[in-house]
C-alpha cells in the first residue's frame, strides 16, 4: 500500500467554522490537534482542514509512501517542483511539490 492518495488537506481562513460546516453538513467527526489544524474523522478518506500560516493555497491530495526519498527522486525525475523541502509533522515526514499542470500535492511517510 505505497504511493496511494490517502489524505485530504483543507485550507481554511476560519479552522472552526469550516470543521463545524462539515460536521454540519456531512456529520463527520471533528479530532482537535491544536489551534490551526483538526483532522476529519468519518469522511471516507483521512484528511484534515488547515488554518496555520503558511497552509497551501487550495485543497491538497496527499500520497501515502513507504519511501520518501525515493518518491521524492521519482517526482523530480517526472517533472515535478519541490515546493516545501522534506519536513517532520506528528504523523511522520513528508514534503509538498508542484507536478507540470500546476496542482499541488504532498508526499509523506509515516512516523513507525
Amino acid at each position: 500500500m505505497t504511493d496511494r492518495i490517502d489524505y485530504i488537506e483543507f485550507p481554511s481562513a476560519n479552522r472552526a467554522l469550516s470543521s463545524a460546516f462539515f460536521q454540519a453538513a456531512f456529520g463527520w467527526g471533528i479530532v482537535s490537534y491544536g489551534p490551526d489544524y483538526d483532522g476529519l474523522d468519518g469522511a471516507g478518506i483521512d484528511g484534515g482542514i488547515d488554518q496555520a500560516e503558511g497552509k497551501v493555497a487550495a485543497t491538497m491530495a496527499v500520497v501515502r509512501t513507504d519511501d520518501l526519498d525515493a518518491a521524492e527522486r521519482r517526482v523530480l525525475a517526472a517533472g515535478g517542483v519541490v515546493t516545501q523541502p522534506q519536513f517532520d509533522f506528528p504523523g511522520g515526514r513528508r514534503f509538498h511539490f508542484r507536478e507540470p499542470g500546476g496542482n499541488e500535492m504532498a508526499v509523506y511517510v509515516a512516523r513507525e
